[in-house]
């Protein structure tokens, strides 16, 4: 009988251990991966979501990503777009405002005004694009009109009046959060409202061309206007991995110690109580001449089924406790809707198997150790009596 055969019987046989075992290990587990993944899942959370804008290069006036306006915007923004590797330019910038739709209350929103290097920018009346919670809010769509109010600024020297606005569709604005009322015009139209001849952008936007290489367009950026400070998609989610997300990966490496330190602790006092309670079977098995090396490869195929059982069962209830931790994690105030905590990776599930293998094993070199070491002769004897 080989020993995975010995461990299977013996593992059967002590079912309600096994079954306890393995549902401790299975919690375990799921506590671990759950780690994994947001070690890492909000930072791929950022990164996808700073990729799905279709731009690669942000410009801003500071470092830091404080929102301050660029002096002479157009004029870089106009040189950006000249150069050979770059396929659009966009200039964003944007004010509070106040938006009234018949009989309902009015609405605090976000406008936003954007200039794109490939259409003409020109204001043809006051038409706009609007994200879901501003439609719900004031329960308008494609083909309905509101009423827009800017809000004024702290120098400005009269309160802007009211616009009737068409909206045109619906927009779908990344970095919102969901409660967030947004709603989005041509920056000719932008000027219009807040009633200025002249707007500097607070962000300048940048789609490349297919190949082209990002970091080589932020130094070439870089030069054209040395005052700016141009980040790639890659450097803006370096920096907030160094600065804003530390405290998620702390968090899941102290958390993850943890878990990995209680499966070792509940396995390999499972094993011992087993050893302990069997051991004049084992010394019986040593008696009629079965090695130690097969005793300890019993005793390993044994860690080795009752942590990996626990292990993949902990997969999908990790995978459903990380959906109800994710939800409740997103209702934070001010954070973005698409941003997610928990993200599944491959490196998660390979390290997840990883740690639960190490696992098994160190868990099972006190038993063996115990076993390998146990006296024949006088536990038989022990037994007996």
């Amino acid at each position: 009988m080989t020993p995975l055969q010995l461990a299977w019987r013996t593992t059967t046989r002590y079912r309600v251990r096994a079954m306890l075992a393995i549902a401790g290990v299975t919690v375990i587990g799921a506590l671990l991966f759950d780690m994994l993944l947001l070690s890492h899942g909000l930072l791929l959370s950022f990164a996808d979501l700073l990729n799905s804008e279709g731009f690669e290069v942000r410009v801003l006036a500071r470092e830091g990503f404080a929102r301050v306006p660029i002096p002479d915007s157009q004029t870089i923004a106009d040189a950006i777009a000249r150069l050979p590797s770059v396929a659009d330019v966009a200039q964003i910038t944007l004010t509070l405002a106040e938006g009234r739709a018949d009989q309902k209350p009015p609405r605090r929103l976000t406008l936003v005004g954007r200039a794109l290097s490939t259409t003409r920018d020109a204001a043809t009346g006051c038409e706009v694009e609007i994200n879901h919670v501003l439609g719900r809010a004031l329960d308008i769509g494609p083909g309905s009109t509101f009423r827009l109010t800017p809000m004024p600024s702290a120098d400005a020297a009269t309160a802007m009046p009211p616009v009737d606005c068409h909206v045109t569709a619906f927009a779908d604005f990344g970095f919102n959060a969901s409660s967030d009322a947004t709603a989005l015009v041509s920056m000719a139209e932008y000027r219009r409202l807040v009633a200025q001849e002249h707007v500097d952008a607070e962000v300048i936007l940048v789609a490349l061309k297919a190949g082209s290489d990002a970091a080589a367009v932020t130094r070439e950026i870089g030069t054209l206007r040395p005052d700016v400070h141009a980040y790639s998609n890659e450097e803006v989610v370096a920096q907030f991995n160094r600065n804003g997300f530390a405290y998620f990966r702390q968090i899941s490496g102290v958390l993850s110690a943890l878990t990995t330190a209680f499966a070792f602790l509940l396995i390999a006092t499972l094993l011992t109580v087993s050893i302990n309670q069997r051991l004049g079977e084992i010394a019986a098995l040593r008696a009629l001449g079965i090695a130690r090396r097969r005793i300890a490869a019993m005793l390993l195929w044994e860690s080795a089924l009752l942590v990996g059982a626990g292990a993949v069962l902990a997969l999908p209830v990790g995978g459903v406790l990380a959906v109800g931790l994710d939800r409740i994690l997103r209702q934070m105030p001010s954070l973005p809707e698409r941003l997610h905590f928990f993200v599944f990776e491959p490196r998660a599930l390979i390290v997840h198997i990883a740690v639960f293998v190490v696992t098994a094993a160190a868990a099972a070199v006190y038993p063996i150790w115990l076993a390998s070491t146990l006296p024949i002769a006088s536990t038989l004897r022990r037994e007996v009596i």
